[in-house]
């Protein structure tokens, strides 16, 4: 193994028995399972050169993006029988075992992109014996000064003829996705996206697994990015080794990513929501009470969405249908898709800024959030899904964030301030609401390209069909002293040049709309009523034998008991039977009871909450139980 030390940017080499070589070097251990995620084992046949993206999490919660490029050497050593056979005839047979060796790039720097054109160019000068030096290759990378933030751009080169720029985003809060948002919805579909991204906010397991280890990385990004302006705190592990499955059975919350090999072994879990990219499917186990955004927001969400993948929709049942509506380009579309889901955000949090409570009693001000204020104001106290929202630990990293009136802002400060009444006004108009989309979108593009023109980019690549030469040199050891002067001359040359700082513009952050209801008014005590008598009358035609009218109300009971005042009405009603000594049921009618009160058992309440239904129906539970026929 190689490695550099001391600067920001790493890049490592490792054998097939990586433990010979680094026992002795203060580099932490276990980064070498994370190079073959499926174990460190031998080939009988060639294998094209494979890249993707690990992402390592540190002590202090900071991330490490482990670019790696995998190539496979002859291991001439593991012939065996045919050695003698070599040395009489004194020909060299081709090589019939062929191990991986891995090129890593360790950065704090998220460029996938840039680091899989510079591991590519070191592994085309070593393929192509071409008259370049590897050290000169690596130490022109460590000395390479990546500009600031605000839309900055550097070209360089590593001395290979090459010719290649680094192009940093206007904002650093805003997540750059690339297209893996885009193919995310195309891999699952938009219910299913849903899904995950409920699932995520109401902290729940996601798995992802697929056959592809930059599928899963992308996958990872792009659900992570659909938070924002939340940020997932929890266990994010894109590409999850073999030798690490057990943290799947981890308690908290987490997004991981693991090979298709090991799909028989990841179905066992029952806690766990499991995404299948290749077969576009996710299961969710029946312990899960996965809860929905509220509506009107979710058909919104949908209609938006369904507008901008399907554009033919609208226009399908036409007579005479337009011009095939053509999608926006696989970038855009990303950005499109994300401008919806900022849209779901700014309508979800519209006046968060009135329920700040800022304390002044530290150096730095301390900052709480009146959630019962906010749910009240927006007529979502019983709604489960917000609930669990603001009590996660992802919307307290969001009040501590941008909870201090005076900092830098960004598009959803301006979106949540500005921008909330036209999104309501464009609600039953979608040419409006598309229009609208668009622009934001333009927003985040310009944000990932700040420069529309950039300059001709150059990466020399490997010779087609080269892994599959006969002979190849196995990777030369590199010189880390050579390197280490190079990178010193390098560091020397650089000095005179200005440092990459660059200021955040800060401001007072506008309050934005007032907290107003989602829904119309007199919309909320209706419904309420309304499943109330639902429950109700389920549980009545239960004690009255009435089978077929259960059958037809239990599933509107089974939703209405998300809610609590439904709830408390359930152990209310069966309090009122038990009192009437009615308690006393068949198979079938005790099947229906024990369905509901599973049911409101697995909405996720505070612990009171949950106390107090225990205690009103323990007795009940028990005389159902000890009276059964």
């Amino acid at each position: 193994m190689f490695l550099i030390t001391d600067y920001p940017v790493l890049i490592i080499y490792f054998s097939l028995f990586p433990q010979k070589d680094w026992e002795d070097t203060p580099f932490p251990q276990g980064i070498e399972l994370f190079c073959q995620p499926g174990g460190w084992q031998l080939s009988k046949e060639r294998k094209q050169p494979t890249f993707f993206v690990v992402v390592l999490t540190d002590i202090d919660s900071e991330r490490h993006y482990c670019s790696c490029l995998t190539f496979y050497e002859a291991e001439i050593n593991l012939q065996g029988t045919k050695e003698t056979e070599e040395e009489e005839s004194g020909l060299i047979a081709p090589a019939e075992v062929f191990a991986p060796k891995s090129l890593v790039l360790v950065s704090r720097l998220d460029y996938p992109e840039i680091f899989r054109a510079c591991l590519g160019l070191i592994y085309t000068v070593y393929v192509d014996s071409l008259n370049v030096s590897l050290e000169a290759l690596i130490a022109n990378l460590c000395s390479c000064l990546v500009p600031a933030s605000g839309g900055s751009q550097k070209l360089f080169s590593l001395g290979a003829g090459d010719r290649q720029l680094i192009q940093t985003p206007l904002h650093d809060s805003l997540p750059v996705t690339g297209t893996s948002v885009a193919l995310l919805f195309q891999q699952l579909g938009i219910q299913n996206v849903l899904s995950l991204f409920c699932a995520v906010l109401t902290e729940n397991k996601v798995l992802f697994h697929s056959a592809s280890f930059q599928r899963l990385s992308d996958a990872c990004r792009a659900l992570e990015s659909l938070m924002f302006p939340l940020k997932y705190s929890y266990p994010y592990i894109p590409i999850l080794p073999a030798q690490l499955l057990e943290v799947l059975s981890s308690p908290t919350p987490f997004i991981i990513g693991v090979h298709s090999v090991f799909r028989n072994d990841i179905h066992e879990l029952l806690d766990v929501i499991i995404a299948d990219l290749d077969g576009g499917t996710i299961k969710i186990p029946e312990c899960i009470h996965l809860s929905q955004l509220p509506e009107p927001l979710l058909h919104q969400t949908q209609m938006a969405l369904s507008l901008v993948l399907h554009p033919d929709l609208e226009t399908a049942d036409y007579a005479f249908p337009p011009p095939r509506t053509a999608l926006s380009h696989t970038k855009m579309l990303d950005k499109e898709v994300r401008a919806i889901f900022l849209r779901l955000f700014a309508q979800l949090f519209q006046g968060y800024r009135s329920c700040l409570q800022l304390i002044r009693i530290h150096a730095e001000p301390v900052i709480h959030f009146h959630k019962a204020a906010f749910l009240g104001q927006r007529g979502l106290i019983e709604n489960d899904f917000l609930t669990k929202v603001l009590n996660g630990m992802a919307f307290a990293g969001f009040v501590s964030e941008r909870g201090p009136p005076f900092r830098a802002c960004d598009l959803f400060d301006e979106l949540v301030a500005f921008e909330v009444e036209r999104i309501k006004a464009d609600e039953g108009n979608p040419p409006k609401m598309i229009k609208h989309v668009r622009e934001l979108a333009e927003q985040l593009f310009k944000n990932e390209n700040p420069n529309p023109h950039i300059a001709f980019q150059k990466v020399p690549r490997p010779t087609e069909g080269s892994h599959l030469r006969v002979h190849i040199l196995p990777f030369p050891r590199i010189n880390e002293c050579r390197v280490q002067e190079l990178l010193q001359e390098g560091l020397a040359r650089s000095q005179g040049a200005p440092p990459a700082t660059r200021g955040d513009k800060k401001c007072v952050v506008p309050a934005g709309p007032p907290v107003v209801s989602i829904m119309e008014k007199g919309s909320t005590v209706f419904n309420s009523a309304q499943r109330l008598e639902v429950v109700r009358n389920c549980i009545s035609f239960i004690f009255e034998n009435k089978f077929l009218e259960t059958e037809k109300t239990l599933p509107a009971a089974l939703r209405a008991l998300k809610g609590k005042a439904a709830r408390h009405c359930l152990t209310q009603e069966l309090g009122l039977h038990v009192k009437q000594n009615r308690a006393i049921l068949d198979h079938q009618q005790f099947d229906y009871i024990v369905r509901m009160m599973n049911c409101a058992l697995q909405v996720q309440c505070g612990k009171v909450w949950f106390f107090v239904f225990f205690n009103c129906s323990f007795s009940v539970c028990e005389k159902l139980m000890f009276t059964l026929e």
